[in-house]
Parts: structure tokens; sequence; C-alpha cells
């Protein structure tokens, strides 16, 4: 399976990272490093995570990581996982 990121993650990724480098340049590498490596792994067990909360769809999940909620959506006709949105989930948008 291959992994497409949204434009929405794009931009609220970019965001949260920079906001991380604002404090500490390595903390924001070491997030995108751990995040992506955790990315990576969904197509092994894309069913994994819990249905999303924010969705009623069962191909569509949430995984959390570090604080924040990652959406993705599980594609199979497409053979893809659509990495959908991140936020923190205390302030969802």
């Amino acid at each position: 399976m291959q992994i497409k990121l949204d434009k929405k993650f794009e931009k609220n990724f970019n965001q949260i990272f920079e906001y991380i480098a604002q404090d500490k340049l390595s903390a924001s590498k070491k997030f995108k490093k751990d995040l992506f490596k955790q990315l990576k792994n969904i197509p092994n067990n894309p069913y994994k995570f819990r249905q999303s909360f924010y969705f009623d769809n069962e191909t569509i999940r949430d995984m959390t990581f570090n604080g924040y909620t990652i959406i993705y959506e599980v594609d199979l006709d497409n053979n893809q996982i659509i990495i959908l949105n991140i936020f923190n989930k205390n302030n969802p948008t």
C-alpha cells in the first residue's frame, strides 16, 4: 500500500513542526522522524487503530501520537492510505 499525504495534513503538520521548532529545533526534527516512522507502519496493519471519532466511516481511522490525532483513510480500491489531517486532540480543527 502506498501512503499519500493530503494537503490539509501537510499544512497542519508544517504548522506543528514550526511551532515545536520555535522552542527546540532538534525536538521538531525528532517529532517528524518518529511520526513518519509510525505512518510508514500503517500499511502493515491499516485497521490497527480505532474507527474515527470524527467520521462515521469504517475506513477512516484515528491514530494518536504524542498528544496529536492523525486521521487517515484506508482506500483498498486504490491500494493506498491517505493521511488526512493532524491536530492536537485537545484542540481539533
